[in-house]
């Protein structure tokens, strides 16, 4: 399915701007279209969070970040690690492209990237033709939520909840420097 289907409730929403709650290999997350400012302040707003902390973005490939990543900046010693291990739950900061909003790279010269193998976002970047923001569905302090339940509790009605089934990780995506190949969260 491509971006022209206006049949398709889930792109409806995406393109009027909403914020969506699903799952993810391992917690339930909030996500919304990166290139819509509006979009994403508003999920900043609803988890409590500072835009200039940055945040990730989850793809069905590696095309689909292609407009946010200045793939050139790629060390070619890091390129094998980094490509073999997606799709999976790891994401890598990778140099940003000079048009990455800032509203999704923060303060930050790279932008958070990952590649899912989870069934539900892969199907959801396909049917947007590009990745979605990525974030735990929480608000700070809290544990991310684990369930449709938990979402509802803590954004009620302010969020389009897409329930399905978690993936089989037991823990955030780790997260890892594309240069250093340093691990900066390793939950």
């Amino acid at each position: 399915m491509t971006a022209n289907h206006t049949d398709d409730p889930f792109l409806l929403d995406y393109l009027a701007g909403k914020v969506f709650a699903y799952p993810t290999e391992a917690v339930f997350g909030l996500g919304c279209d990166p290139d819509n400012e509006e979009a994403v302040t508003k999920l900043l707003a609803l988890k409590q969070r500072d835009v200039s902390k940055g945040l990730i973005l989850v793809a069905d490939n590696y095309s689909q970040v292609l407009p946010y990543v200045d793939d050139s900046a790629i060390k070619m010693t890091k390129r094998t690690e980094i490509f073999s291990s997606w799709p999976g739950p790891i994401t890598w900061l990778l140099p940003k492209s000079k048009t990455a909003p800032s509203w999704v790279t923060g303060e930050s010269e790279f932008i958070a990237v990952r590649v899912s193998a989870h069934p539900l976002i892969k199907d959801l970047c396909q049917r947007a033709d590009k990745p979605l923001v990525s974030t735990s569905a929480n608000t700070a302090g809290h544990p991310p939520a684990l369930n449709a339940a938990e979402v509802t509790s803590y954004f009620s009605d302010q969020v389009v909840l897409i329930d399905g089934s978690l993936g089989g990780s037991h823990s955030p995506s780790k997260i890892r420097h594309g240069h250093s190949g340093q691990i900066i969260r390793d939950n």
